[in-house]
């Protein structure tokens, strides 16, 4: 009762100020006081719940496309011994199964650009459930390899429309108190969905995984049907009844709804509809632009995807016979720090994660090529096929803990940091009207990445000898942390409107 009194006592004449404020200054300069309305608690009247429902529908896509990256794992081997010889694969056809995945999905970054600003968030996420149903109804039906291979090539085509459009949808309906938790569900689904692949590996047949593949998809399309399109897009194409409609959804009844379509209307207000190359001499382009496609280069650079590779084999030789197993352990590890990241970034924020993150990664690539010095010190550049294995081969069995802790901090590292938060942040700092476009190309440049380093990483081990590899990667991993501190601006509790403002102005990053 007390409380409440002296509640009414201090907000009473803030309240009045407020309006004594606004009523002196002149139309045309309240904007300098955009984003005064949220302190006096229209996020503490937000009721999430909608929120959650859209985002967990739009997160069923990445959840898919962890499916598809998973389903290879024990696929590849089932295939490999398959009676069939029409559909039995030998070690080429096996390393095309498991990576013309990224060549799809750098063409559907492309497609996902496009759709998303010509069709909008909602619709291009309902169409991407199509390509990864029909792929794996192909890879069901399969009377050979090509048509195993065409079913992949439609599910990594899903996987990068996925990987573009729902960072963008979820970015657009979260509020900023929740965006960075809900932003980083995307790669917590993703790694939930790699995990599942290889659970549900140790009991189905190749057919029936690809069955239990086609499910989230199509729960995906029958949610989002009943889910609201984002307000911003929804204000682009001059619907605003239609966008107050999404954020009553949304944001439940207690909120003004108007004053939020207000403030995304008047960042609107005076910037062309469409994007032009004369554009990218505006810093609110060119500098999201280049820190979007850096981050996304970087990521893939750090050899993540060619230590996951490699990883069955480094267990096996430490004692983990069960190579499902091991795969379990790897998607586990993975599972519970993207977790633990998507709890802390909010509260951390996404550069101090990104610099742990980069360490992390920095040292345990380093100690892993040190652990592959020690194990073949005589390997030098020999140009034998199986170089891993032949290091694997000849170390001692006491130095196996040290690869297994250095794969394990290094995938540690990279849930924490360099897994989620580049997509996050993808999603948040590029203007509306360049989203499509900016996040298609930072999709593409991530899927080009993540086919070049897993295609030749055999050819680095050649010519670099194993452990330069992986000091190579470390080198990397320490870019990446430098590259953070000194370019990546801090989005934490940032609305996009104040994001996009602040990129328009000096680039000057906030301490964090």
């Amino acid at each position: 009762m007390y409380t409440h009194k002296w509640v009414k006592v201090l907000v009473g004449p803030l309240t009045t100020a407020r309006a004594v404020l606004q009523h002196c200054i002149p139309d045309n300069s309240k904007d300098a006081f955009r984003g005064i309305q949220p302190s006096f608690g229209h996020q503490a009247r937000v009721q999430n719940r909608n929120l959650y429902l859209a985002t967990f529908a739009a997160v069923l896509g990445p959840l898919s496309f962890g499916f598809v990256l998973g389903y290879s794992s024990p696929a590849i081997p089932a295939l490999k011994k398959s009676i069939i010889p029409e559909l039995r694969l030998d070690d080429n056809q096996a390393s095309w199964f498991g990576s013309i995945v990224t060549l799809g999905a750098a063409a559907g970054g492309i497609l996902g650009g496009y759709m998303v600003d010509k069709v909008g968030r909602k619709l291009s996420l309902m169409l991407c459930a199509l390509p990864y149903v029909i792929g794996f109804t192909i890879i069901i039906a399969a009377q050979n390899i090509w048509m195993l291979h065409v079913g992949r090539l439609l599910n990594g085509l899903a996987s990068g429309v996925t990987s573009l459009v729902v960072p963008v949808y979820i970015s657009e309906v979260a509020h900023s108190k929740v965006r960075g938790m809900l932003g980083s569900c995307v790669q917590l689904m993703v790694v939930t969905g790699i995990l599942g692949a290889y659970m549900a590996g140790m009991q189905l047949e190749w057919h029936w995984l690809a069955v239990l593949g086609s499910i989230p998809p199509c729960f995906m399309l029958g949610i989002m049907a009943f889910m609201p399109e984002t307000p911003r897009y929804l204000l682009r194409q001059n619907k605003r009844s239609e966008a107050i409609a999404a954020l009553q959804f949304l944001r439940g009844p207690l909120v003004d709804h108007e004053w939020e379509c207000s403030e995304i209307e008047a960042s609107m207000g005076e910037q062309p509809q469409k994007l032009g190359i004369a554009e990218f001499k505006n810093p609110a382009i060119y500098k999201p632009f280049l820190v979007g496609v850096t981050m996304m280069f970087f990521q893939q650079a750090s050899g993540i995807n060619a230590i996951m590779f490699y990883a069955e084999t480094i267990f096996e030789e430490a004692n983990f016979k069960d190579s499902s197993a091991a795969s379990v352990i790897v998607g586990l590890i993975q599972l519970f720090f993207t977790a633990v990241a998507a709890l802390c970034i909010d509260r951390m924020g996404r550069k101090i994660l990104l610099v742990v993150s980069g360490v992390i990664m920095a040292i345990s690539a380093a100690v892993f090529g040190m652990y592959f010095k020690i194990a073949a010190p005589s390997l030098g550049n020999s140009s034998r096929i199986d170089l891993l294995g032949a290091a694997l081969v000849e170390e001692e069995y006491h130095l196996s803990w040290l690869a297994v802790l250095s794969l394990s901090l290094f995938i540690m590292g990279f849930a924490l940091g360099w897994g989620p938060i580049p997509w996050l942040v993808m999603s948040e700092i590029f203007p509306l009207r360049a989203r499509g476009a900016a996040s298609g190309a930072c999709v593409l440049t991530n899927w080009l990445m993540a086919f070049l380093v897993t295609k030749e990483f055999h050819d680095f081990m050649v010519f670099l000898t194993p452990y330069g590899t992986f000091w190579l990667f470390a080198a990397a991993c320490l870019l990446n942390v430098l590259f953070t501190a000194l370019c990546v601006p801090e989005t934490k509790g940032k609305t996009l409107e104040e994001i996009e403002t602040y990129f328009q102005g000096s680039y000057q990053p906030p301490a964090f």
